[in-house]
């Protein structure tokens, strides 16, 4: 999305901590593109919802996916260049979405 990201990520371990890899991964990129452009790139704090046990983890990286969708930047989640997965490639996350809910869906449609 052209002005917010949306990231689904793992804690893999007791100690795993979502403040500090969020504060650590805006401060690289914030710098980066501070030097890149001379403009500032992230707003303070950031928003989080934490997943249960019983919450589908394919339905919320549907809603990630259909965001641009959603937006009107482009009529199918491929079409978003600037999305991927360092555990999926992007066929595979499409492809598991499109079987799962038995072809093109509302999420897919934007809807």
């Amino acid at each position: 999305m052209p002005d917010h990201v949306h990231l689904l990520v793992e804690g893999l371990q007791a100690s795993s901590d979502l403040r500090r890899l969020m504060a650590r991964w805006k401060q690289r990129t914030g710098y980066d593109h501070s030097r890149a452009t001379g403009e500032r790139l992230w707003q303070a704090g950031f928003f989080d919802h934490v997943l249960r046990e019983e919450e589908d983890r394919l339905s919320v990286v549907a809603y990630i996916l259909a965001n641009p969708v959603r937006a009107g930047l482009v009529t199918h989640p491929s079409d978003y260049p600037s999305w991927g997965s360092s555990v999926w490639t992007r066929a595979e996350l499409i492809e598991s979405l499109f079987n799962r809910h038995g072809g093109e869906s509302d999420n897919h449609r934007g809807g």
